[in-house]
């Protein structure tokens, strides 16, 4: 789950100006699954809080990744580090690893990993990882805290940060998990750059917000197709690559009288491979019914 911005350049309704992004706009908020599907998004006034709306989005999404036997884990920054969001996910038995804003009494259970290393400076980074129980004074019960902090060569004072969870995992394994937050970031750049999602210039809010749901759908189209229907040659293109070397390749129509041709330059995407992107295509449709006996 992610929010960003879409900047605005007219009249539409609703938009605000946003301290944060210094600019007119709305904020939409987005939720993904592990593969980059776009599962739910919600157009936002500019001026809403980065978690606004997040418990109707994450109770949609989720519900639909638990009717497929996954289950669902919330890695996300600061924005939703509050404990209504961590009482919702534990009701729901949903898991979690959510960044903790630094506390100094946080900071007091790891004080023997924020001594400097005996010894001369490392040219390597030295990472160490810790776990603790701990609760604030806005939360109503302890909570496991996995703490990180990096010594980097050159710099007087180490790096340090906290991620909340409620997963029984490895404190090692619930970074790289919450790491894995930028992913959403990047999915959310490819819906920019490839499908223009930004641009929401109708004069009224809801239909900028049905808008946005059609470049939802187109963003989810290209991803299945990145996901489900794309050769190992060309399995880490872009949104945007498939979309200007694929689906926008230029092409001659030649008409006959019992089919039509199209002949395409084999400069971006050679016959054999658009081929297999054909073959992949077709292995996604439903085999027919067997005929009755």
């Amino acid at each position: 789950m992610d929010s960003s911005v879409s900047p605005t350049h007219g009249e539409q309704e609703m938009r605000v100006w946003n301290g944060h992004y210094a600019c007119t706009c709305y904020h939409p908020l987005f939720v993904f699954n592990q593969f980059g599907d776009l599962g739910r998004c919600a157009l936002r006034p500019g001026n809403v809080h980065s978690a606004d709306g997040w418990k109707e989005r994450a109770r949609a999404g989720c519900g639909a990744l638990l009717g497929q036997g996954l289950a669902p884990l919330f890695p996300r920054r600061c924005a939703f580090a509050n404990p209504e969001v961590y009482e919702f996910l534990e009701a729901e038995d949903f898991k979690y690893a959510i960044p903790l804003p630094c506390q100094r009494r946080a900071a007091g259970s790891i004080g023997y990993l924020l001594k400097r290393p005996v010894g001369r400076p490392p040219i390597e980074v030295r990472r160490y990882h810790a776990s603790f129980s701990y609760r604030a004074q806005s939360w109503s019960t302890p909570r496991r805290v996995v703490a990180k902090v990096e010594w980097h060569p050159g710099e007087l004072y180490p790096r340090v940060g906290f991620v909340v969870t409620n997963t029984t995992r490895p404190a090692e394994r619930v970074v790289a998990v919450y790491n894995q937050r930028g992913t959403a970031e990047q999915w959310i750049k490819e819906g920019k750059n490839a499908i223009n999602w930004t641009r929401l210039s109708c004069r009224s809010f809801a239909a900028n917000a049905v808008r946005l749901q059609l470049h939802a759908l187109a963003y989810n189209l290209g991803n299945f197709l990145r996901t489900l229907a794309t050769p190992e040659p060309i399995k880490d293109w872009s949104l945007t690559s498939l979309k200007e070397r694929l689906i926008k390749i230029g092409a001659k129509v030649v008409s006959h009288g019992r089919y039509v041709a199209f002949q395409m330059a084999e400069v971006a995407v050679p016959r054999t491979l658009f081929a297999e992107i054909l073959r992949l295509i077709a292995e996604l449709r439903r085999p027919p019914d067997p005929a009755p006996a």
